[in-house]
């Protein structure tokens, strides 16, 4: 009985970083308003929480391996929420930056920890268990925007964080209580590693959004020095991981054919499914011409479509197998993503009109039912390959998921801050995350087919087929 509890306490943890997400994505306007700054700035307070969870994702669940999972995972927690209490307090746009950095180190670190805490609870049902756990998300997320359209009419911006801390403590508190503690396998964290990767994606993401900057005559010097630092970054992050003897990240997580498959296909899918719903909100007040209010209850279709499309799939994974649920999850999400570049002003259905706000959350539920199909799948996909290794396994999915979300959450602010028409700039990224979607299909069929027929990666690091 012990372990539905323990499923609770860290399905709350993940309740908690979903509602944060939401809460503050419908913020952002108001965030942008209050403190005069610009779309690309202000684009760093969503962007640098996806930057910091991506780094601290796998050295979560590496850092799980070395000192135990409840300890590490206490201590996300204790972060997070010092974060969110230095995020209230920020005076300006610059200090609001640097706290959410704060707050996504814990929620980095969080998201593998809860995974393998859930896994180690339910190991002969494993799939079912991720997977239901995996639905915990969009349920934060039904609660998040409405919570935070709410928050902000009422009482500002501010209300969003202030509301973390009090879940927090509690979360914490019951965590402390119920977990078991158990000791690491011991080692050394690869900092050094962690360092050079979040320097590439760093380095990579400023130099994007000084991009805005070199069309107001900034000297393009500095944007070709950050790409080209980006690079050096990256080639000395994956020479140091394939050398030292306790990598952050496993250098067969990244090359063998099936986890490199996955990690192509997650980084997309951040891109085309996570990081651009930050900027739904936005979308629905400067081209549906919403209130706070209304665009936060607008996101609500899409985490609805989301539950009941996670949970189906979730029970049905052992029958379906892996692989055409992310097929058919896939194209649904490009379908989703060609509708809203057409931004449907309303439409007439046999003498009933349908408003374009309707219509809008039409769309995003449908958007909702794809992610909804396809996470589940794309989240036991490679698992199995390596179930000893779990928070790893994770930790790097959802880094790669992660660096997506982060790298079109940097291209939408450029993308907005270039093209005046605020509809037509997101009909430029809606298509273009379409196509860039729709051309990873093949990827999926490098991946695992379903859980009984793959060979062991360390004797062929090819699936079964």
């Amino acid at each position: 009985m012990t372990r539905y509890f323990i499923f609770g306490v860290t399905s709350l943890s993940f309740l908690l970083v979903a509602i944060s997400g939401t809460t503050v994505s419908v913020a952002f306007p108001q965030i942008t308003t209050e403190f005069h700054a610009s779309l690309i700035l202000a684009g760093w307070v969503l962007g640098i929480n996806q930057l910091m969870a991506t780094a601290f994702m796998p050295l979560g669940g590496k850092a799980g391996e070395i000192f135990g999972v409840k300890l590490v995972y206490l201590i996300s927690l204790a972060v997070f929420t010092i974060g969110s209490l230095l995020s209230a307090l920020a005076p300006n746009i610059e200090i609001l930056i640097f706290a959410r950095l704060i707050q996504a180190i814990g929620t980095g670190s969080i998201l593998p920890l809860a995974t393998t805490i859930v896994s180690e609870e339910f190991p002969n049902s494993r799939q079912k268990a991720i997977g239901l756990f995996t639905s915990i998300m969009p349920i934060g997320n039904i609660m998040g925007p409405n919570i935070g359209g709410w928050l902000v009419q009422s009482y500002g911006w501010r209300s969003t964080f202030w509301l973390n801390i009090p879940l927090g403590i509690i979360v914490f508190l019951i965590s402390l209580k119920l977990l078991k503690s158990g000791k690491g396998e011991g080692g050394q964290l690869d900092m050094v590693g962690t360092g050079f990767f979040t320097g590439s994606l760093s380095a990579f993401l400023i130099a994007l959004s000084s991009l805005g900057d070199v069309r107001n005559g900034a000297s393009w010097v500095l944007t070709v020095a950050l790409f080209t630092a980006s690079i050096i970054f990256m080639i000395a992050f994956l020479q140091r991981e394939g050398r030292i003897k306790n990598p952050v990240i496993d250098v067969q997580l990244l090359t063998k054919k099936p986890f490199l498959a996955a990690n192509i296909f997650n980084l997309f899918y951040g891109s085309a499914a996570l990081g651009i719903m930050s900027f739904v909100p936005l979308f629905a007040t400067s081209v549906y011409g919403m209130t706070t209010l209304e665009s936060g209850f607008i996101l609500t279709p899409r985490s609805v479509g989301m539950v009941m499309a996670s949970v189906i799939t979730s029970l049905n994974l052992p029958k379906w197998g892996y692989r055409w649920p992310m097929v058919t999850g896939t194209g649904v999400i490009v379908l989703s993503l060609i509708l809203l570049g057409l931004e449907p002003s309303g439409l007439n259905i046999l003498g009933t009109q349908l408003s374009g706000a309707f219509l809008l959350g039409a769309i995003l539920f449908l958007i909702g039912a794809g992610m909804g199909i396809t996470a589940p799948a794309a989240n036991n996909a490679c698992i199995d390959l390596m179930p000893e290794r779990i928070g790893t396994i994770t930790g790097v999915r959802g880094m790669f998921r992660q660096s997506g979300s982060a790298i079109s959450i940097a291209v939408t602010a450029v993308v907005l801050d270039f093209i005046p028409d605020m509809g037509r700039g997101f009909m430029v990224v809606y298509y273009g995350l379409a196509i860039i979607l729709m051309l990873t299909v093949p990827v999926i069929f490098a991946m695992p087919k379903a859980a009984g027929d793959l060979y062991t990666v360390e004797k062929t690091g090819q699936p079964a087929h």
